[in-house]
């Protein structure tokens, strides 16, 4: 079966077909680094990490160009140098250098390339150069922007009809602007903010021109693969697709958008209001990274995800029982299961994927050296299995004992009224949980962790 992918360009899975087998090339949307990444960023980390590894399966690690970028120019950085009191560079650089680590805790590959905005602010003016030549761009009141009419077919990607993309990209009014949907390519400085020079004053980029001058300067006018979060779809990726069109005079910037789902918390939509934001860097204070990302590749990539204390119990117990048993084989490329690999190229099924290695895990006492093997192999190719026996930390399942006899009087309450199908969901939650109940004719006595 050949790589198939969902395409938000044309809204269906097709075939991968890369432009040159020899150079496969994917672009991915990095943080901006002003803050620590929260969870929901970690799944962009996490799924085109696979993406990735998939590919150099594929094609050769040798013949893929991932480039994730790092936006370190931006205002949101500008304005939380200021409230902590330190220079933009003292807080860019202690903030990616927490997000790498991050990123490599999570078991995440290193990208070929991680430009930085700053460093390519050249690109950034030559492509505004070539905006403004071919009539795409114009000049305003100290800023350059984009002329959105100018391009018949914007829209393409998020399919939006105009009243909803200008409310879906917060426009701004600015009385120097032509049309109310024309966006910002560059913006001048104040002495205090940072800037360069350019043929328009000093000033700095606008945040969608930053990813379009870096793919281009990193993977060319065209390349295969443009991921992110399905929350850029509009407007950043929308703009990104209207500058490099506009500017090379192409149909495409990227022959298939990839993007990922939202996540929420236990049910919830994540944030600081709520209490329940939580960033990698917490996250991995309490769990093993490769806790985390088998939790996050039990949702397909595409498909909502609700962020679970029970659904990252059950990844933990589950990598500490199949941990012993990996680490007894050397993994493999030759020695994937084929519906292993059936599952990650119809679309990156990873729940299929990891069900697939559940069967191996079950097999090897049957046929030790080839299931096992296997079943070390394709844990590997989706970034399992990547510590020493020694050195996992599985730790102890953190429990909230008052959350637990919580659920247990729930079900002595619902079996005292008969609600059995009540009590047996309960009995099942505090089973994800790892707690074993121990039950007689008087209702619950005990319960214990069961690992």
């Amino acid at each position: 079966m050949a790589l198939q992918l969902y395409n938000t360009l044309t809204r269906r899975k097709e075939e991968f077909t890369p432009i040159d087998r020899r150079n496969v090339r994917m672009y991915v949307c990095g943080p901006t680094i002003y803050d620590y990444a929260h969870i929901g960023n970690a799944r962009p980390l996490i799924v085109f990490d696979v993406l990735f590894r998939l590919l150099r399966q594929i094609y050769g690690a040798e013949r893929v160009a991932y480039v994730r970028n790092i936006t370190d120019v931006d205002d949101k950085i500008n304005a939380r140098a200021a409230e902590r009191g330190i220079s933009i560079r003292q807080l860019t650089e202690e903030t990616n250098a927490i997000f790498q680590a991050d990123a490599k805790a999570l078991g995440c590959l290193e990208p070929t390339a991680q430009p930085r905005a700053t460093e390519h602010v050249p690109a950034m003016i030559a492509m505004v150069e070539r905006l403004i030549a071919s009539g795409h761009a114009y000049r305003a009141d100290g800023h350059v922007l984009f002329d959105v009419p100018s391009m018949p077919d914007y829209g393409r990607l998020s399919k939006r009809p105009l009243d909803e993309m200008i409310a879906g990209a917060r426009v701004e009014v600015a009385p120097y602007k032509k049309g109310a949907m024309d966006f910002v390519l560059w913006k001048p400085s104040s002495p205090d903010e940072p800037g360069w020079e350019s043929p328009w004053g000093r000033g700095r980029p606008g945040w969608h021109l930053e990813c379009s001058a870096m793919s281009w300067q990193y993977l060319g006018e065209i390349f295969d693969i443009h991921g992110g979060g399905i929350d850029l779809v509009f407007p950043h990726h929308e703009n990104e697709i209207a500058q490099t069109c506009s500017a090379f005079h192409h149909e495409v910037m990227a022959n298939y958008w990839v993007h990922n789902g939202f996540l929420q918390v236990e049910g919830e939509k994540m944030s600081k209001s709520l209490g329940n934001f939580v960033t990698i860097h917490e996250a991995l204070v309490d769990w093993p990274g490769e806790v985390l990302r088998l939790n996050m590749l039990k949702t397909q990539y595409r498909q909502p995800i609700d962020w679970t204390l029970a659904g990252l119990r059950e990844s933990q117990r589950e990598l500490d029982r199949w941990y012993p048993l990996a680490k007894q084989f050397v993994a493999s490329p030759a020695m994937l299961a084929p519906d292993f690999v059936a599952a990650l190229e119809d679309d990156l099924n990873t729940p299929d994927a990891i069900t697939a290695l559940r069967r191996l895990y079950r097999e090897t006492s049957e046929e030790v050296a080839f299931a096992g093997t296997r079943f070390a192999s394709c844990g590997h190719l989706i970034g399992l299995f990547e510590k020493d026996l020694a050195d996992w930390e599985g730790g102890p399942i953190p429990i909230d004992k008052e959350h637990v006899q919580s659920l247990i009087e729930a079900r002595l309450t619902a079996r005292a009224a008969k609600d059995w199908a009540l009590s047996d969901r309960i009995r099942d939650e505090l089973g994800a949980m790892g707690i074993a109940l121990k039950d007689n004719k008087d209702g619950t006595t005990s319960w214990e962790v069961k690992r």
